[in-house]
């Protein structure tokens, strides 16, 4: 299966300004696009329902980032495995409060 990366929106993608959408982290942004260029799938991976949602989404397309999946694995991982856990499946998480555990 193919690599498959969920991005959290506030906070990650943008300044976390949350109801409202902030601005762009370009870096983060440029990376996953080059990231997706080179054959992974993109998962946009967020707390954000209904409208919110739709304005997250309207905001990565008009930075130029367009998801494979939104908040859900990737079809090809769901096929794979055959479920839809609520957990979404991903080979690497980007989020701004993350900590790595070992």
């Amino acid at each position: 299966m193919r690599k498959a990366i969920a991005i959290d929106f506030d906070g990650c993608l943008c300044e976390d300004a949350y109801p409202q959408i902030g601005d762009p982290h370009w870096d983060v942004i440029s990376l996953a696009i080059q990231e997706q260029r080179s054959g992974a799938g993109l998962i946009l991976w967020t707390c954000r329902e209904g409208r919110l949602l739709q304005e997250a989404v309207a905001a990565c397309a008009r930075w130029g980032l367009n998801f494979d999946a939104v908040n859900e694995s990737l079809p090809e991982w769901i096929a794979a495995f055959g479920t839809r856990p609520r957990k979404v499946g991903a080979t690497e998480y980007w989020d701004d409060r993350a900590i790595r555990v070992q």
